[in-house]
């Protein structure tokens, strides 16, 4: 396994990480359990969840299969999306975000979070509040360190701005959106993150599946897959990206590769990206990924048609993003 620093601290993840959103929903306990386990096994250390995921039971799944292994993984959680109805439940107010770590902590049967996240940015929250929240939750030792997600640039610099200002913990680490299928942040945010110190934590490395060349069409669900088990994920299904999908199986099948180690490889080589979260629904799924690990992008022209089929991904809107109401 390859490890690498988290932005510029000297926390060190694995250059994969394991993605849990599917766990307690397309994925039961047992099938969870065995792909932790078979993560840590391979020399991944970085699991990465939220209080939101599968309804709390994300983080319930690895409390429990986490039992003896706790201290080999850097565990991160994130709290701010809408967690339920209660004009309190969302956002990073230091009253949301309080109440909020503290039951990630019981659900995940450990004393501290070694990266605590903030889903979204909150317009209706001071940064300085959130920023001064998460500060006391380090002093207290709860914990380590702190990361943002679906931050624009600007406002992770804003909220870097203000940490250092007032001489506060900084954010270490962003996750956003980022594969072939979306190289948006190729435009502010990765130099701004390259020129702070951040590490890019990509999140749908692979589309949600499409880069794995799995849909062939708008109208053709396989069997067992995201769109098939979610039915909001049709939303990302378009000719652009399945189009794309296709054209990186066939690159791949031409330099001996499956198209989603390929893709998970090209990822892992961009700058400014600490670590790439994939998840699995399964230790096979886990495996394949396992691959992108030892492909090379040296050989001629493999990198350069690479970015060429992807190059439109750079403009226009985001794969995904998440955000307040």
């Amino acid at each position: 396994m390859k490890y690498r620093h988290l932005g510029n601290s000297g926390l060190q993840v694995s250059a994969l990480g394991l993605g849990t959103n599917a766990f307690g929903k397309r994925a039961d306990e047992a099938a969870s359990t065995g792909i932790i386990h078979h993560a840590i096994d391979s020399g991944i250390n970085f699991i990465d969840t939220a209080n939101i995921y599968a309804n709390t039971e994300s983080e319930r799944i690895i409390g429990r299969a986490l039992e003896g292994k706790r201290h080999g993984v850097v565990l991160a959680t994130k709290a701010g999306l809408v967690k339920g109805r209660g004009p309190n439940e969302r956002g990073s107010s230091r009253y949301h975000l309080q109440l909020e770590l503290e039951n990630s902590l019981r659900r995940l049967n450990t004393d501290y979070i070694d990266l605590y996240q903030i889903h979204t940015f909150d317009p209706y929250t001071p940064l300085e509040e959130t920023l001064r929240t998460l500060e006391d939750m380090i002093r207290s030792g709860k914990v380590r360190y702190i990361g943002a997600s679906n931050y624009a640039a600007w406002e992770l610099m804003k909220a870097l701005g203000i940490s250092d200002r007032l001489g506060l913990n900084r954010f270490i680490a962003t996750q956003s959106s980022y594969s072939l299928a979306d190289r948006t942040p190729e435009l502010e945010l990765v130099p701004m993150c390259l020129d702070q110190g951040v590490g890019i934590i990509p999140y749908f490395p692979l589309a949600g599946g499409i880069l794995s060349g799995k849909y062939s069409s708008t109208g053709e669900v396989p069997s067992g897959s995201r769109a098939d088990k979610d039915q909001n994920f049709h939303r990302f299904l378009d000719e652009r990206t399945i189009a794309l999908g296709q054209q990186t199986s066939k690159l791949a099948e031409a330099y001996g590769h499956t198209p989603s180690a390929l893709s998970l490889a090209w990822l892992m080589d961009r700058p400014a990206v600490a670590t790439v979260i994939v998840g699995a629904t399964s230790t096979g799924q886990l495996q394949d990924n396992l691959k992108s690990l030892s492909i090379s992008l040296e050989p001629e022209g493999l990198q350069e048609e690479l970015d060429a089929i992807s190059s439109p991904c750079r403009y226009g809107e985001p794969f995904a993003i998440y955000r307040l109401p």
